[in-house]
């Protein structure tokens, strides 16, 4: 996902997949949902898909499936992921004292107890989506998500631990890149943000990064999420 900030940079984000959950007619489309925090978006009316559109998903697909038969597997741990970080590109933890690294944390233990311990979040983890223009239920829909974040954020330690790191790597004056390693829970998440002129060349370490953590011959076969994650990045 790319989005450009009010500084003119853009930011690209890889890791924990947005799921488009549905546009309906009045144009509301929910980001996220089962896998992770959800956002809500409105957008324009009509939900027909242009034949623009439709010509691009082809192609698309057809580079999909040329990339998969590329992968092979050639796996690296996180701790081999880090130190490689380190040696390379000179790497250097975040402070997780830091805002931009508790806000991270945040969102990805939320993340991470709908997938694994959705039993702690009870009555707050099927939410059910809401009708199509029902402005009122969808800001239900949306108080229910901030709820169900905030008892997340309240689980404690012993109960769901988890040991979350960020690294980052000063690119240039207007480039970076965060991978955020999380190795209990076996996760590796990677952004990075810069001017134009430089996100090209970001974007491609990104990819090298992912693909240096790789995949086992098991994530290939069952399509793990390790794989899939893989898999986007390099369709990106």
């Amino acid at each position: 996902m790319e989005k450009l900030c009010k500084t003119g940079f853009t930011s690209i984000y890889f890791g924990i997949g947005d799921i488009d959950m549905g546009k309906g007619a009045g144009g509301i489309s929910i980001i996220g949902g089962a896998d992770g925090p959800t956002s809500i978006f409105i957008a324009g009316k009509g939900g027909k898909v242009k034949l623009s559109t439709r010509i691009q998903n082809y192609f698309r697909e057809i580079k999909r499936n040329r990339i998969k038969k590329q992968i092979t597997a050639n796996p690296h741990t996180l701790e081999e992921v880090v130190e490689w970080l380190k040696q390379e590109y000179g790497a250097m933890e975040v402070s997780q004292q830091s805002f931009n690294y508790q806000e991270q944390r945040r969102c990805l233990k939320a993340s991470l107890i709908m997938r694994h311990r959705p039993d702690l979040l009870g009555e707050l983890m099927n939410l059910e989506t809401p009708e199509r223009g029902d402005m009122e239920a969808l800001k239900a829909f949306w108080e229910k998500i901030q709820e169900r974040d905030k008892r997340a954020e309240e689980i404690a330690e012993d109960i769901f631990p988890m040991d979350f790191h960020i690294y980052e790597i000063v690119w240039s004056e207007n480039g970076r890149i965060q991978i955020g390693v999380e190795t209990i829970w076996q996760m590796l998440d990677g952004s990075c943000s810069g001017d134009k002129k430089t996100m090209k060349k970001l974007r491609k370490l990104l990819k090298k990064i992912y693909l240096y953590y790789g995949v086992t011959a098991e994530d290939i076969k069952n399509k793990t999420e390790r794989y899939t994650c893989l898999l986007s990045i390099l369709c990106s």
